[in-house]
């Protein structure tokens, strides 16, 4: 069994910005990780500082994935995120990206969930929302898996390969 580690990051370095750098600017995750209006959105590169880091940790509790000891991906929660599809109190809004292929299946990803899950519980939050594009099946199958469940779809919300695809809102209570 490798071994998985998570840690929350609280004080950012110019290595874990080069990574987020890295990871935010590939062109396979890129489609993977936020809405695009257009090809020009997706080809459009995004620089990340450690002062952005910092900032984004004043709203945002992020977590480090490491497989043996390596820096493979990040998830982060926020509450009561402004874009919610339910506007529930005590809700957390997820994201989570293994960035390094040499982290993906493997059962990072389902480790990583169960372990943001818990966090999120201690928060004394009782409820989580996520948004996952139609094309990115290995993560509607992780989330299905882990008992979330699709609340709505937003036709045409996001841009990849030629075309708009659909944006798929899971829950699950805690």
């Amino acid at each position: 069994m490798k071994k998985i580690k998570f840690i929350q990051l609280t004080k950012p370095t110019p290595e874990i910005a080069a990574a987020f750098n890295k990871w935010d600017n590939d062109p396979v995750l890129k489609p993977l990780m936020r809405p695009n209006r257009t090809q020009a959105d997706i080809d459009t590169q995004t620089h990340i500082t450690l002062d952005s880091l910092i900032k984004r940790l004043e709203h945002c509790y992020t977590y480090l994935i490491y497989l043996e000891d390596q820096l493979v991906g990040q998830m982060n929660f926020q509450t009561d995120f402004m874009h919610l599809y339910k506007n529930e109190p005590n809700t957390a809004w997820i994201g989570m990206g293994i960035g390094e292929i040499f982290g993906r299946n493997k059962g990072v990803g389902t480790k990583a969930l169960v372990y943001l899950e818990n966090q999120i519980k201690s928060q004394g939050l009782n409820r989580i929302e996520l948004g996952v594009f139609a094309f990115n099946e290995p993560a509607l199958k992780l989330y299905k898996n882990n008992d979330y469940q699709e609340i709505a779809r937003i036709k045409k919300f996001t841009f990849w390969q030629g075309k708009m695809w659909t944006s798929i809102h899971m829950e699950k209570y805690l």
